[in-house]
């Protein structure tokens, strides 16, 4: 609607969907290099979800906010009720496994 009316387009009404929409954007637990990625498929089979999109990249460093500035990804569910979608993303989550090691710094021998 706001881009139809920055172009000059008459909005005429506004019809909104029916149904709830979510998502929720998976947050790091930990700091740490990203290992594995496991429960996607089972995150995905939970009724109303719509999709799973993992968006970190395995072998890479995680920074948990607020020093960091991403997401592991983020999880979508559609349904009749915003609780139904609430509880939908909740179970998808619940069902993802993060392996996540901790960095060890390594001193240098001079």
């Amino acid at each position: 609607m706001i881009l139809r009316h920055a172009i000059g387009e008459e909005v005429q009404s506004v019809e909104r969907d029916t149904y709830a929409a979510g998502v929720m954007m998976i947050p790091i637990p930990s700091a740490g290099m990203l290992k594995a990625v496991k429960g996607v498929e089972e995150a995905e089979a939970v009724p109303l979800i719509t999709g799973v999109e993992i968006t970190a990249q395995l072998h890479h460093l995680l920074v948990p906010l607020p020093e960091g500035a991403s997401y592991l990804g983020f999880i979508f569910a559609r349904g009749d009720t915003p609780e139904a979608v609430e509880e939908a993303i909740r179970q998808a989550h619940s069902r993802l496994h993060f392996e996540i090691r901790r960095e060890i710094p390594v001193l240098s021998m001079r």
